[in-house]
């Protein structure tokens, strides 16, 4: 077992070139039919440094006045989300073992630029389900904590391909991307192409 730190496994190149083309076939589908968007931070309202989208029964959003939560429907279309794509439930039945499927996969878009500070996922009532993150196109030097902001952190590649998954302990870590590394040839799928560096899925169940 790839494990990283406790609960945490990390599976470089889990998707292969082909596999990858095929999931950003998929994904393009999402953001064709609920288009990306910029979640603000709340209280400050200021905007995140990554566009986003979500497929599944719920989405996870965030804006000045409500702030982080889960939303049955787009923010802007108004529509439901789209179906999350077979592809994704496949990889989490094979990669988390959870007995429930998941019920938001955030579809991140980074920029070359882009970042995202350490924080905890808690805005989900099951804790016990892990998180299963994929990434596309090029790769980050991502940050793994502990349950407090002040824990020492390790930090990794991921890279086009990889699989993380964070269950048990690891589950409730600060995490972040600290930045997208300038990867020679590191870029997104063509179905993906001109959309920005890197994509993060990131799969969760909520309820």
């Amino acid at each position: 077992m790839p494990e990283i730190a406790p609960g945490a496994f990390h599976y470089p190149g889990f998707l292969d070139g082909p596999a990858q083309e095929a999931l950003a076939r998929e994904i393009a589908e999402v953001i064709a039919q609920a288009p990306l968007f910029v979640s603000l931070m709340p209280k400050s309202g200021l905007p995140m440094s990554v566009r986003m989208t979500n497929c599944g029964p719920l989405g996870w959003m965030s804006d000045k006045d409500k702030g982080y939560r889960y939303e049955p429907r787009h923010p802007e279309t108004g529509k439901p989300w789209p179906p999350m794509p077979q592809m994704l439930l496949d990889i989490w039945d094979a990669l988390t073992g959870y007995p429930k499927p998941p019920e938001a996969c955030l579809v991140n878009v980074y920029s070359d630029d882009a970042k995202m500070g350490l924080h905890q996922d808690r805005d989900e009532a099951d804790f016990d389900a892990p998180i299963l993150s994929l990434s596309l196109g090029a790769d980050c030097r991502f940050r793994l904590g502990g349950p407090r902001r002040a824990d020492k952190s390790i930090a990794f590649v991921l890279a086009a391909g990889d699989a993380l998954v964070l269950s048990g302990p690891s589950r409730r870590f600060f995490h972040g991307v600290d930045r997208i590394l300038p990867t020679v040839h590191a870029e997104l799928p063509a179905p993906l192409a001109g959309l920005g560096a890197r994509v993060n899925l990131t799969l969760r169940r909520v309820t």
